[in-house]
């Protein structure tokens, strides 16, 4: 065994679990370090609360008097916590959260210094926006950029410092970051949403978008980690043979937690209840040392935050329990990638889920057409969905036999289908009495004992219905939320928008009664996208075929799949929702596909580096120890040497044929990898990485791995995945 290896294994054997005592209950720590509404209503004057709440609820606008209010209160409220600093706590286009800390401290002359913090550093700071991906928007010598408070996430404390969540813009007001587009998209929503719920309900005056997600992660101990150089530079294992035992016994999915890692878990949940995270669920996932951690679901900005928040803690929290943390999609090969499922819905200020079926036909008829039309949605923008989702990590989970495939498509049950068939089948125009009541009472009012017991969901499906909201599974562990969230918001709404026109014209023009012209519309839709409705298995080669027929995308790689984002139709989508305009929309485009092109780059190098430099050494190593063995034999036995060694000739001649493959591979991905660089045109560049760099790497690994097999364990230079997987 390798000094680095013997020493990292030594070590990670040593790590106790470090107890973990919860002196208080969950309810008592919630929200403890949170400048919430309760915090708030102890805190500040009646006008500033006032004023803060209005700008949540309604998004007014907070006057500098109040400002300078809140300011004064939650420093007061910070410093009796001992905090020192304040921060815009933001979320740019890099995927990690940004801040740049401020102590309260001013010095006043003479000697003297207060604790200052006012209206002005709460509204408002200037962070140099070139030095964040801004794809094209500013020039280097343009550096300006703002965060500006968003009040609609409270601010919390973290450590010693005042977290404040703000959004992030140019100096010219373009969004630079995941936060802005998503405020939009939820504004938009609320608005198109609101005008659909006034035809059931016209005390409904805010409709709320609504997020669970699921965070599932790996726990790798930190010096083992720490020993495989991919790990530490890209995320993931690049090479590695997959150990004897690896999930096929199912023993570790939703087994005993180990006490280490629930240790860990227990820290992590108490630092997220202090800052308002409200994590509910723990449990072993499907692959060893894989876990999930869930939350009750909160509104989606809040949810999007929190969850950037939660992979910081993440990674702080596992370090003092000597853990890494692997949030990369497919960090072990032939093992379960990672996902981040979202659960997403739409509620009422009355208290309305809008996804869930009530009491009352006309209730299931305001189900359905917030059901159908997300489901339209879903089928007019499946492209784009998917764009949403497209990163050079996720490539490797989406489609592998244990996530949704690249096709976007929706389940939705037997059951429900058999309802949307027979509303397909309503009367177009002007119903009858008995139509009617049979609609209302056989069809629609039925609704609630159909999903009573008919709510199961189908894993290989990226975009399915279980009961009372739709599950986006096919986001990945590493994302940010605020993505996929700020897309199916804006299609939603655009799609509701439509529904609205197209209902009030049948009511206007046509004389229909409101629930006829509903109906009516929503027969129309589900007509249109049934394509979109799968319920089989998307794991399926005859699910490609079959989703070429029906004219789905299926876009594999994400340079095809971020096509989608710069589409005509795309722009258009944006622009008319007031979501994101075109500038926004290219410049998201570019820094997505330069990510793209870096993250392959970067793992080319790593690659190269390990089989060259660690691997191809170690195999010449044991090569010669077993030339010397042949040598030897040749002494003891003469002319008899050739049959007493054999066995080890022919693997000398097999170590011999495996390093030619891996250096002629590393060769030849290395100036496929300088022939793209020389390219100019930055989709070109991606579609080169893509299809000429990166097959390569699977050849490499390829004969890596069949090293890792022949070559003396005693020698071996990497932390194998048998010890990676299984120290816990």
């Amino acid at each position: 065994m390798s000094t680095l290896r013997f020493h990292a294994i030594k070590e990670s054997m040593s790590h106790t679990p470090i107890p973990i005592e919860e002196k208080e209950r969950r309810s008592d720590l919630f929200g403890k370090n949170v400048f919430n509404e309760n915090a708030m209503r102890q805190h500040l004057s009646k006008d500033a609360y006032k004023g803060v709440m209005s700008a949540i609820e309604h998004g007014t606008k907070i006057d500098r008097n109040i400002a300078d209010q809140v300011a004064s209160s939650m420093k007061d409220w910070a410093l009796s916590k001992g905090v020192t600093h304040y921060t815009h706590w933001f979320q740019p286009l890099t995927g990690i959260t940004a801040e740049k800390h401020d102590a309260f401290f001013e010095t006043i002359g003479g000697g003297m210094s207060v604790e200052k913090f006012g209206g002005d550093q709460l509204v408002q700071q200037e962070p140099d926006a070139s030095s964040f991906p801004n794809g094209g928007i500013r020039n280097t010598f343009e550096a300006r950029g703002y965060t500006a408070w968003d009040p609609t996430s409270p601010a919390f404390i973290y450590g010693t410092t005042l977290c404040i969540p703000t959004i992030f813009v140019a100096y010219t007001g373009e969004a630079l970051d995941y936060k802005t587009p998503l405020l939009r998209a939820l504004h938009a929503v609320d608005d198109a949403a609101t005008a659909i719920c006034k035809y059931f309900d016209k005390n409904v005056k805010k409709v709320s978008s609504s997020l669970g997600w699921e965070q599932e992660y790996f726990l790798i101990d930190r010096t083992l980690a720490s020993s495989r150089p991919d790990i530490t530079l890209t995320g993931r294992t690049l090479l590695g043979h997959s150990s004897a035992k690896g999930q096929q016994l199912d023993d570790h999915y939703f087994g005993s937690i180990p006490n280490r890692a629930l240790n860990f878990m227990r820290e992590l949940e108490t630092e997220c209840m202090l800052v308002g995270i409200p994590v509910k669920t723990r449990h072993n996932e499907v692959a060893p040392n894989q876990f999930e951690l869930a939350p009750i679901y909160e509104e989606a900005n809040l949810a999007v935050d929190h969850n950037s928040l939660l992979m910081d803690i993440m990674g702080r929290v596992a370090s003092r329990h000597n853990f890494k943390v692997l949030l990369h999609e497919k960090p072990f090969a032939g093992v379960n990638g990672s996902g981040k499922h979202n659960n997403w819905s739409l509620s009422t200020d009355t208290g309305i889920n809008l996804l869930g079926p009530g009491k009352t036909p006309m209730s299931n008829l305001q189900f359905l057409a917030f059901f159908i039309n997300t489901i339209k949605a879903v089928h007019d923008y499946e492209e784009l969905l998917r764009a949403a989702i497209a990163s050079a990590s996720n490539d490797h989970r989406l489609g592998a036999n244990e996530a949704p495939p690249a096709i976007i498509s929706v389940f939705i049950g037997e059951q429900l289908t058999k309802v949307l068939e027979e509303l397909e089948g309503v009367t177009s125009g002007k119903l009858s009495p008995e139509e009617k009541t049979d609609l209302k009472l056989n069809v629609v009012g039925k609704i609630p004992d159909v999903l009573l017991d008919n709510t199961d969901r189908n894993r290989t499906s990226p975009f399915a219905f279980t009961g009372n909201k739709f599950e986006f599974r096919a986001v990945g562990s590493m994302a940010n939320c605020g993505n996929p969230m700020t897309v199916l918001n804006t299609i939603v709404a655009k799609q509701l928008k439509d529904f609205k026109v197209e209902v009030d014209a049948l009511i206007d023009n046509k004389g229909l009664k409101k629930d006829e012209a509903i109906f009516n519309v929503l027969r129309e839709y589900i007509k249109a996208s049934r394509n979109i409705l799968f319920e089989g298995n998307g794991y399926g080669d005859a699910w490609a075929i079959e989703a070429k027929k029906r004219g789905l995308s299926n876009n594999k790689t994400t340079p095809e799949a971020l096509k989608a984002k710069i589409s005509k139709k795309a722009i258009s989508l944006f622009e008319e929702m007031n979501v994101m305009s075109k500038v926004e929309m290219e410049a998201r485009y570019e820094i997505e596909i330069e990510e793209y092109i870096m993250h392959i780059q970067i793992e080319g190098r790593v690659l190269g580096d390990i089989a060259r430099n660690h691997i191809v050494p170690t195999a010449v190593k044991y090569q010669n120890i077993l030339i010397k063995n042949v040598k030897g034999l040749k002494d003891i036995f003469e002319e008899k040497y050739q049959s007493v060694s054999k066995e080890q000739l022919n693997l000398i001649e097999e170590i011999s044929s495996h390093i030619e493959s891996i250096n002629f591979n590393v060769t030849k991905m290395t100036n496929e990898r300088k022939k793209a660089n020389a390219i100019v045109d930055i989709e070109k560049k991606a579609h080169a990485y893509c299809f000429n760099v990166k097959p390569l790497f699977d050849d490499i690994r390829y004969h890596c791995d069949k090293l890792e097999l022949l070559v003396d364990d005693e020698i071996w230079p990497l932390t194998k995945y048998r010890e990676l997987l299984f120290t816990r």
